[in-house]
């Protein structure tokens, strides 16, 4: 899985009574409550810590009450009485965006004018406000505070950081929203909260990849697997990369092996083990030994036999590859894939005559004329199979896939027969159209 998830990133803002206020009203709270918490007497009471949440959050929320995502032009400037110190536009995720900037924060609205991202670079208060407050919370229980008053409270911080996480990321910050997915995950996973974020757990974890943090990406994909939460098994394939930017193979080696283990059909767990072992040149029958524990699970699955097909092409063991593939062929007649991997042999062995061709002194031309003839009939060969596999397809990227491919055979073949001539018409025809 190579994309943020980003289902849980809702519009959660902290609707308080009060309009905004100074920043150094914001700090004497937090002050206040501080000095509280650090009497010996008062420090032992949950309200005194619960007290200090609050004003962590009032701090927190303070930049922004009152304005949330979604509204308007008109309605954000009857709420936000200050005058945009500038104005601009702006291009995220090739999206078009009117940047309002202010003192306290920045604002950004959509071509329909709707307040879309709402970026605080001004806190009232610096530090880690959400973390800050969590901590007084998670103290407040641990003196006797009740679960129903602070759990709510604890969930609602990770709505916060998810949400400030998601903002990061749509401005480009990877390293900012990998920290506050993090701060997310932590918090859901923390006591008394009750609710569990499994998506913050992976965003921290993807993010962290992103920006080559890789001791944790490692950390909070693994804290996925110890959730239950594998993302269909993509957390194996995720962990694999991990651990080869650490240069650590074998760690690699074994996180593959276990996700295929448990999810024989994943494809990016299946395409990183084939690239881990055609990059390492290590004995194909390794991978094969692999393949075979999975086909006990599933002995009906075609695509573990397309699969090993695809190591053996790329050893250029194409025997092998192709028994595996009709063995696919066998299971399911109609797996487009089984198709389109025995006309790839027959593409590979084409490349191979076209590089030997290339390679003989022009006085060769005997041994030219007999390699050119091999070629067109390893191009006719590779005809049926695509043809084949754009038939049964229903898959419209592997369809156009054949169709290119076969305009191009025919292309290379149309001084053969005017058959290839009348073919290679029909498929540009049809690719043009697509």
């Amino acid at each position: 899985m190579k994309k943020l998830v980003l289902a849980l990133a809702l519009a959660c803002s902290l609707q308080l009574a009060y309009a905004q206020k100074p920043d150094a009203e914001m700090q004497k709270g937090v002050d206040k409550a501080l000095a509280a918490a650090q009497d010996a007497k008062k420090a032992t009471k949950p309200n005194t810590w619960m007290n200090l949440a609050k004003a962590y959050m009032a701090a927190y929320s303070n930049p922004v009450v009152n304005i949330t995502a979604g509204i308007d032009k008109a309605t954000f400037a009857m709420m936000n009485k200050e005058k945009p110190v500038s104005v601009s536009t702006v291009v995220l995720d090739g999206q078009q965006f009117e940047k309002q900037e202010f003192s306290r924060l920045n604002v950004y609205f959509n071509p329909a004018g709707v307040l879309a991202i709402i970026e605080v670079t001004h806190p009232s208060v610096p530090g880690d406000l959400l973390g800050e407050a969590a901590k007084a919370y998670v103290k407040a229980f641990e003196l006797g505070g009740k679960d129903k008053d602070i759990d709510p409270k604890m969930q609602e911080i990770v709505n916060h950081y998810y949400n400030d996480a998601f903002t990061a990321y749509q401005l480009g910050d990877l390293a900012k929203a990998s920290d506050l997915f993090k701060g997310a995950a932590d918090v859901s996973m923390t006591p008394p909260c009750s609710v569990r974020n499994d998506d913050a757990c992976y965003n921290t974890a993807f993010t962290a990849n992103a920006v080559k943090n890789y001791t944790r990406a490692e950390e909070y994909f693994n804290k996925c697997l110890a959730n239950g939460y594998t993302s269909e098994g993509n957390i194996y394939a995720n962990l694999s990369e991990c651990a080869l930017a650490k240069a650590d193979t074998l760690a690699a080696k074994n996180y593959l092996a276990t996700g295929l283990t448990a999810y024989p059909d994943n494809a990016s767990i299946l395409t990183n083990l084939i690239n881990l072992y055609l990059q390492t040149k290590e004995d194909p029958a390794k991978i094969v030994e692999l393949l075979d524990e999975a086909k006990k699970a599933m002995p009906d699955n075609p695509s573990l036999f397309y699969v090993e097909g695809n190591i053996y092409t790329g050893v250029k063991d194409f025997d092998k590859a192709s028994e595996a593939y009709d063995k696919a062929l066998e299971i399911d007649p109609n797996y487009d894939m089984a198709y389109y991997g025995k006309a790839n042999i027959a593409l590979k062995k084409g490349e191979a005559l076209v590089d030997e061709m290339n390679a003989l002194d022009v006085r060769e031309w005997k041994k030219y004329d007999e390699l050119s003839a091999k070629l067109t009939e390893v191009y006719i060969s590779a005809l049926e199979p695509f043809e084949k596999c754009y038939e049964v397809s229903k898959i419209p990227e592997v369809k156009a896939a054949a169709a290119d491919f076969l305009k191009r055979l025919n292309f290379q073949l149309r001084s053969v027969d005017p058959k290839y001539q009348a073919a290679y018409e029909k498929w540009n025809e049809l690719v043009s159209a697509q």
